[in-house]
Protein backbone atom coordinates (compact mmCIF):
# COMPACT_ATOMS: atom_id res chain seq x y z
CA UNK A 1 0.00 0.00 0.00
CA UNK A 2 1.01 3.41 -1.03
CA UNK A 3 0.23 6.79 -0.12
CA UNK A 4 0.60 10.56 -1.81
CA UNK A 5 2.40 13.38 -0.05
CA UNK A 6 3.67 16.38 -1.55
CA UNK A 7 7.38 17.36 0.02
CA UNK A 8 8.56 20.72 1.42
CA UNK A 9 9.09 22.07 -2.20
CA UNK A 10 6.18 21.12 -3.67
CA UNK A 11 6.73 17.75 -5.40
CA UNK A 12 4.35 14.96 -5.13
CA UNK A 13 5.25 11.42 -5.00
CA UNK A 14 3.98 8.11 -3.92
CA UNK A 15 5.79 6.52 -0.61
CA UNK A 16 4.93 2.58 1.11
CA UNK A 17 2.58 3.22 4.01
CA UNK A 18 5.43 2.01 6.10
CA UNK A 19 9.01 2.38 4.28
CA UNK A 20 11.50 -0.54 5.07
CA UNK A 21 14.17 0.83 3.14
CA UNK A 22 15.21 3.98 3.64
CA UNK A 23 17.98 6.08 3.04
CA UNK A 24 19.14 9.75 4.27
CA UNK A 25 21.57 12.13 2.65
CA UNK A 26 21.24 14.66 5.62
CA UNK A 27 23.26 14.58 9.06
CA UNK A 28 20.12 16.35 10.49
CA UNK A 29 17.66 13.93 9.16
CA UNK A 30 19.51 10.57 9.75
CA UNK A 31 19.78 11.14 13.41
CA UNK A 32 16.27 12.28 13.57
CA UNK A 33 15.50 9.40 11.99
CA UNK A 34 17.08 7.10 14.30
CA UNK A 35 15.18 8.82 17.27
CA UNK A 36 11.65 7.97 15.96
CA UNK A 37 13.02 4.25 16.06
CA UNK A 38 13.50 3.68 12.47
CA UNK A 39 16.83 2.51 12.94
CA UNK A 40 15.79 -0.99 11.56
CA UNK A 41 14.32 0.59 8.47
CA UNK A 42 18.00 2.71 7.59
CA UNK A 43 19.64 1.26 5.07
CA UNK A 44 22.11 3.97 3.70
CA UNK A 45 23.15 7.35 4.87
CA UNK A 46 25.95 9.74 3.48
CA UNK A 47 29.54 10.21 4.96
CA UNK A 48 28.77 12.74 7.29
CA UNK A 49 26.23 11.28 8.85
CA UNK A 50 27.87 10.87 11.83
CA UNK A 51 25.21 10.09 15.09
CA UNK A 52 24.17 8.82 16.53
CA UNK A 53 27.79 6.85 16.23
CA UNK A 54 27.06 3.43 17.18
CA UNK A 55 23.92 2.83 15.35
CA UNK A 56 24.76 4.61 12.08
CA UNK A 57 27.85 2.64 12.35
CA UNK A 58 26.20 -0.41 10.51
CA UNK A 59 24.36 1.64 7.85
CA UNK A 60 25.64 1.56 4.43
CA UNK A 61 27.47 4.92 3.42
CA UNK A 62 26.36 6.01 -0.60
CA UNK A 63 28.88 8.95 -0.83
CA UNK A 64 29.04 12.80 0.63
CA UNK A 65 25.83 14.97 0.55
CA UNK A 66 26.75 16.88 -2.76
CA UNK A 67 27.79 13.47 -4.43
CA UNK A 68 26.61 10.16 -4.15
CA UNK A 69 27.20 6.58 -5.38
CA UNK A 70 24.37 5.70 -7.77
CA UNK A 71 25.44 1.96 -7.94
CA UNK A 72 25.24 1.46 -3.74
CA UNK A 73 21.52 3.29 -4.11
CA UNK A 74 20.69 0.69 -6.74
CA UNK A 75 21.86 -1.91 -4.53
CA UNK A 76 20.08 -0.92 -1.87
CA UNK A 77 17.11 -0.41 -3.53
CA UNK A 78 15.45 1.84 -1.39
CA UNK A 79 11.69 2.52 -1.01
CA UNK A 80 12.43 6.14 0.26
CA UNK A 81 14.93 8.75 -0.17
CA UNK A 82 14.71 11.59 2.35
CA UNK A 83 16.93 14.68 0.94
CA UNK A 84 17.11 18.47 1.98
CA UNK A 85 17.01 21.19 -0.39
CA UNK A 86 19.99 23.32 0.95
CA UNK A 87 21.92 20.15 1.54
CA UNK A 88 22.00 17.93 -1.62
CA UNK A 89 22.52 19.37 -5.23
CA UNK A 90 18.65 19.98 -7.07
CA UNK A 91 20.05 17.89 -9.76
CA UNK A 92 20.96 14.68 -7.81
CA UNK A 93 17.70 14.92 -6.31
CA UNK A 94 15.96 14.87 -9.29
CA UNK A 95 18.11 12.05 -11.03
CA UNK A 96 17.39 9.68 -8.06
CA UNK A 97 13.82 10.49 -8.21
CA UNK A 98 13.83 9.57 -11.62
CA UNK A 99 13.90 5.45 -10.21
CA UNK A 100 12.83 6.24 -6.57
CA UNK A 101 10.67 8.06 -3.97
CA UNK A 102 12.69 11.04 -3.36
CA UNK A 103 11.24 13.47 -0.09
CA UNK A 104 12.75 16.68 -0.03
CA UNK A 105 12.73 18.39 3.11
CA UNK A 106 13.36 22.37 3.54
CA UNK A 107 13.69 24.18 6.88
CA UNK A 108 14.59 28.02 7.13
CA UNK A 109 12.92 28.61 10.55
CA UNK A 110 12.03 27.35 14.27
CA UNK A 111 8.29 26.24 13.10
CA UNK A 112 9.52 24.50 10.17
CA UNK A 113 12.14 22.52 11.90
CA UNK A 114 9.23 21.13 13.98
CA UNK A 115 6.93 20.60 11.14
CA UNK A 116 9.68 18.40 9.52
CA UNK A 117 10.05 16.02 12.32
CA UNK A 118 5.90 15.66 12.11
CA UNK A 119 6.33 15.33 8.62
CA UNK A 120 9.09 12.89 8.60
CA UNK A 121 6.69 10.48 11.37
CA UNK A 122 4.12 10.92 8.91
CA UNK A 123 5.75 9.67 5.84
CA UNK A 124 7.96 6.79 7.56
CA UNK A 125 4.50 5.29 9.46
CA UNK A 126 5.78 7.13 12.71
CA UNK A 127 3.36 10.05 12.97
CA UNK A 128 3.11 9.49 16.89
CA UNK A 129 6.69 9.50 17.63
CA UNK A 130 6.76 12.88 15.46
CA UNK A 131 4.35 14.85 17.39
CA UNK A 132 6.20 13.78 20.44
CA UNK A 133 9.54 14.53 19.57
CA UNK A 134 8.23 18.11 18.19
CA UNK A 135 6.04 18.45 21.63
CA UNK A 136 8.88 17.83 23.44
CA UNK A 137 11.41 19.50 21.80
CA UNK A 138 8.68 22.94 21.50
CA UNK A 139 8.25 22.36 25.02
CA UNK A 140 12.15 22.63 26.18
CA UNK A 141 12.30 25.55 23.60
CA UNK A 142 9.80 27.36 25.62
CA UNK A 143 12.19 27.49 28.73
CA UNK A 144 14.79 29.65 27.17
CA UNK A 145 15.37 32.65 28.81
CA UNK A 146 15.97 34.75 25.79
CA UNK A 147 19.12 37.79 25.81
CA UNK A 148 19.62 40.71 23.85
CA UNK A 149 23.43 41.44 21.88
CA UNK A 150 24.08 41.99 18.55
CA UNK A 151 26.19 39.20 17.05
CA UNK A 152 27.85 38.21 13.90
CA UNK A 153 28.33 34.12 12.94
CA UNK A 154 30.87 33.25 10.74
CA UNK A 155 30.51 29.98 8.72
CA UNK A 156 33.38 29.94 6.47
CA UNK A 157 37.06 31.40 5.99
CA UNK A 158 39.08 32.74 2.57
CA UNK A 159 36.88 34.05 2.17
CA UNK A 160 34.92 34.48 5.15
CA UNK A 161 31.17 34.30 4.81
CA UNK A 162 28.01 34.66 7.29
CA UNK A 163 24.52 33.63 7.92
CA UNK A 164 22.55 36.00 6.79
CA UNK A 165 18.49 36.11 5.66
CA UNK A 166 16.38 32.77 5.72
CA UNK A 167 18.26 30.51 7.54
CA UNK A 168 17.90 28.15 9.83
CA UNK A 169 21.16 29.59 12.10
CA UNK A 170 19.69 33.62 11.83
CA UNK A 171 16.35 31.25 13.47
CA UNK A 172 17.96 30.15 15.75
CA UNK A 173 19.86 33.09 16.78
CA UNK A 174 16.59 35.02 16.62
CA UNK A 175 15.45 32.81 18.89
CA UNK A 176 17.71 33.47 21.70
CA UNK A 177 17.01 37.20 21.15
CA UNK A 178 20.48 37.61 19.57
CA UNK A 179 20.14 40.80 16.48
CA UNK A 180 22.44 39.29 13.63
CA UNK A 181 24.20 42.25 12.48
CA UNK A 182 24.56 40.30 8.83
CA UNK A 183 20.91 39.89 8.48
CA UNK A 184 20.30 42.29 5.99
CA UNK A 185 23.66 41.96 3.73
CA UNK A 186 22.53 40.12 0.36
CA UNK A 187 21.60 36.09 0.41
CA UNK A 188 21.81 33.84 2.75
CA UNK A 189 25.67 33.13 3.04
CA UNK A 190 27.12 36.57 2.33
CA UNK A 191 30.84 37.01 2.27
CA UNK A 192 31.91 39.50 4.61
CA UNK A 193 34.99 41.79 4.06
CA UNK A 194 36.92 43.46 7.33
CA UNK A 195 35.36 46.26 7.00
CA UNK A 196 32.22 44.78 6.92
CA UNK A 197 32.51 43.30 9.70
CA UNK A 198 33.62 46.21 11.73
CA UNK A 199 31.04 48.76 9.95
CA UNK A 200 28.57 46.42 11.47
CA UNK A 201 30.27 46.39 14.65
CA UNK A 202 28.77 42.88 16.48
CA UNK A 203 29.36 42.82 20.27
CA UNK A 204 30.53 39.48 19.94
CA UNK A 205 31.25 37.61 16.29
CA UNK A 206 30.21 33.73 17.26
CA UNK A 207 32.85 31.59 14.96
CA UNK A 208 31.11 28.05 14.31
CA UNK A 209 32.84 24.61 14.47
CA UNK A 210 31.26 23.70 10.64
CA UNK A 211 31.27 23.62 8.20
CA UNK A 212 34.58 25.67 8.65
CA UNK A 213 35.88 24.57 11.96
CA UNK A 214 36.84 27.87 13.25
CA UNK A 215 39.45 27.31 16.09
CA UNK A 216 41.85 29.86 18.42
CA UNK A 217 44.26 30.53 16.11
CA UNK A 218 41.61 31.87 13.91
CA UNK A 219 40.20 33.97 16.92
CA UNK A 220 43.60 35.49 17.63
CA UNK A 221 43.43 37.03 13.69
CA UNK A 222 40.48 38.43 13.30
CA UNK A 223 40.84 40.04 16.84
CA UNK A 224 44.26 41.67 15.86
CA UNK A 225 43.13 42.70 13.09
CA UNK A 226 40.27 44.25 14.18
CA UNK A 227 41.41 45.56 17.52
CA UNK A 228 38.59 45.52 20.14
CA UNK A 229 36.17 42.80 18.18
CA UNK A 230 35.19 40.16 20.41
CA UNK A 231 34.94 36.45 19.43
CA UNK A 232 33.74 33.09 20.56
CA UNK A 233 34.21 29.70 19.35
CA UNK A 234 30.30 28.09 19.18
CA UNK A 235 29.28 24.57 18.39
CA UNK A 236 28.35 24.61 14.49
CA UNK A 237 25.38 21.33 15.21
CA UNK A 238 23.66 22.67 17.96
CA UNK A 239 23.22 25.82 15.74
CA UNK A 240 22.58 24.25 11.99
CA UNK A 241 21.10 20.85 12.73
CA UNK A 242 17.52 21.35 13.15
CA UNK A 243 15.68 17.78 14.36
CA UNK A 244 16.41 15.55 17.63
CA UNK A 245 19.64 17.54 17.90
CA UNK A 246 16.95 20.35 19.22
CA UNK A 247 17.12 18.94 22.35
CA UNK A 248 20.96 19.32 22.97
CA UNK A 249 20.52 22.91 21.97
CA UNK A 250 18.55 24.14 24.63
CA UNK A 251 21.09 23.78 27.32
CA UNK A 252 23.42 25.45 25.20
CA UNK A 253 21.93 28.26 24.07
CA UNK A 254 20.96 29.00 27.23
CA UNK A 255 24.76 29.05 28.97
CA UNK A 256 25.32 30.79 25.91
CA UNK A 257 23.03 33.69 26.10
CA UNK A 258 23.98 33.98 30.13
CA UNK A 259 27.17 34.75 28.88
CA UNK A 260 26.27 37.12 26.00
CA UNK A 261 23.33 38.49 28.44
CA UNK A 262 23.66 42.30 27.64
CA UNK A 263 22.86 43.69 31.06
CA UNK A 264 21.15 47.41 32.02
CA UNK A 265 23.86 49.38 33.94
Amino acid sequence: MTNVYVDHVGRELLIPSVPQRIISLCPSITETLYALGLGSSMVGRTQFCIHPAEQVASCTKVGGTKQVKREIIEQLKPDLIIAEKEENPKDMVEDLARDFPVYVVNVETYEQALQMIRDLGQVTGRSTDGDRLATTIDQAFQQIQKGAARVGYLIWRKPYMAAGQSTYIDAMLSYCGFENVFKELDGRYPIVEWEQIQENAPEVLLLSSEPFPFEETHQRELEERLPGLKTMLVDGELFSWYGVRMLYAVDYFQKLINLLRVREP
